[in-house]
């Protein structure tokens, strides 16, 4: 089955989330992104891609989840999604 497209919806904290898979390429080029100078992942792009290229719903940012808990269990559903495609 194609990633490229395929969603899944997760409740995280009593909120609905749409994740959608952007395909192998955009995750090769997602993981290149997020790399630091020292060949570490940061965190913080880690999740600027994960809500611009992966959550398509509720649309999210850091103040999202100023405002709301369950970031880590969000990023970490998305990536293994990611991951995955399941």
């Amino acid at each position: 089955m194609a990633k490229i497209g395929k969603q899944k919806k997760i409740t995280v904290e009593g909120i609905d989330y749409t994740l959608q898979h952007p395909g192998s390429e955009a995750w090769l080029e997602i993981q290149d992104r997020i790399q630091t100078g020292n060949g570490m992942v940061s965190n913080k792009q880690m999740a600027k891609e994960i809500f611009t290229h992966v959550i398509v719903e509720p649309k999210v940012n850091f103040a999202h989840f100023d405002e709301n808990e369950g970031l880590e269990e969000v990023m970490n559903e998305a990536t293994s999604f990611l991951r995955t495609g399941k």
